[in-house]
């Protein structure tokens, strides 16, 4: 079969691009490990629900599930695979999961010895996992298998007439839980009927994030004096606050351009890269104005200083918290970051035009809490406008909080309807 064939090349690749790349090297070196951790850590007497996530923004969407089972269930274990070192790395140790490994490439020898090991009693893909001989053999042995937060495109190979074939491997899925009705309908397109339209779990995890957010004394410092815990005259005379999260060099252009020209707002900045070469180039394009960087800054330097540079990872979905206006980078590259987490907040969310493909972007624009920016003159109108335009600013904002309470609840509608 050529996807088998295919994924002894994949296998090949991996090792060989492994002897240039470091994050290659980590993951084969995590993949030939799987087997002697399963060994060692499974129990052959637990019942085990294993979630499978490719990196760490499929494990967020998975969280509240595997959370919500932990408490509920605790009778079950939980095993959680990654294929990508960037969710493997940061949450190997992850509470929330008995076993954390990596996944091994799915030929059939591998998936065939990794589900003798584990023997799960059901299993969760998460979003755009469609792993052939992995599912085919969990069908085999009648294992429940859920797809949770997917979403389809027509753009799909499953959709197209040279992908029929391959499509098949949506059979072994128990059900669907899909994110918007239009995903359902191009599955009954191709004979699949098993899909539930439940919403994306994000919703319910970035509640979750808000819920559980860090006090961060330095930025209450930098925002004003505690203008948290300040009264609403008090908040008056602070200066606003302008927050951009996950930014990258495009993004930074076009924002500072219009700071380095108004002085009434104050800017935390934490870019996406956080590479020395890449904070001086965003201290280069920032004019006239006292920055500091958050881990070389302390109470009196924070209190007197325009931008605060976000120089690690970590803090981000706290750090919306105190601010008046969101930027979210990446629209002006590959695609957006996650505007939920600013949104969560109740502040408008600003982004680039590349957000066609994310269903949360579109649906900020829609409600009126999101704005899409094109360039600085677009950027420049619609900041003037927040500035100057209080109700507008509270309604937008508003407008993004509603957004994201409103379409919360998708982990309750799955598990609602899965036999524990």
């Amino acid at each position: 079969m050529l996807y088998n064939i295919g994924m002894y090349a994949v296998q090949a690749g991996v090792a060989l691009y492994s002897l240039f790349n470091e994050k290659v090297r980590t993951m084969r070196k995590g993949e030939k490990a799987a087997f002697d951790v399963l060994k060692k850590k499974v129990d052959p007497q637990a019942k085990y629900i294993w979630f499978h996530a490719a990196s760490l923004g499929e494990f967020e969407q998975g969280r509240p599930l595997i959370e919500k089972i932990k408490q509920d269930y605790p009778q079950y274990k939980i095993l959680l695979t990654f294929f990508s070192p960037s969710g493997y790395e940061v949450r190997k140790h992850y509470e929330g999961a008995d076993i954390i490994t990596y996944l091994p490439i799915d030929t059939v020898s591998n998936a065939q010895k990794f589900l003798r090991i584990v023997r799960p009693v059901m299993a969760f893909f998460i979003k755009y996992e469609f792993w052939y001989n992995y599912l085919h053999i969990l069908r085999h042995r009648n294992i429940p298998c859920y797809s949770v937060s997917s979403i389809f495109r027509p753009d799909q190979i499953f959709f197209k007439w040279y992908g029929r074939n391959y499509a098949h491997v949506l059979k072994c899925f128990s059900r669907f839980y899909v994110q918007n009705v239009e995903s359902k309908k191009l599955l009954e397109t191709i004979g699949i009927s098993n899909a539930l339209v439940v919403g994306d779990t994000r919703f319910d995890r970035v509640l979750q994030i808000k819920e559980a957010c860090k006090h961060l004394p330095l930025v209450e410092k930098f925002i004003g004096n505690g203008r948290e815990n300040s009264t609403k005259s008090e908040q008056q005379t602070c200066r606003p606050v302008f927050v951009a999260g996950s930014s990258w060099q495009p993004d930074e252009e076009i924002f500072l351009q219009y700071f380095n020209e108004n002085k009434e707002w104050k800017l935390i900045i934490a870019p996406h890269v956080i590479a020395e070469s890449h904070l001086q180039q965003i201290e280069q394009l920032i004019k006239n104005k006292r920055i500091v960087r958050y881990t070389k800054a302390n109470e009196a330097d924070v209190a007197t200083a325009d931008v605060l540079i976000i120089d690690c990872f970590g803090l981000l979905s706290s750090i919306y918290h105190y601010g008046d206006v969101a930027y979210v980078g990446g629209g002006f590259g590959v695609g957006i970051h996650n505007v939920l987490e600013a949104a969560v907040w109740g502040m408008p969310v600003l982004f680039g035009p590349n957000n066609k493909h994310f269903a949360e972007a579109q649906g900020l624009l829609a409600e009126g809490g999101g704005f899409e920016i094109q360039d600085a003159a677009t950027f420049a109108e619609k900041m003037q406008q927040l500035t100057s335009d209080t109700t507008h600013l509270k309604a937008s904002g508003e407008a993004a909080y509603n957004f994201v309470e409103s379409l919360s609840g998708a982990t309750d509608k799955v598990l609602s309807t899965i036999e524990l």
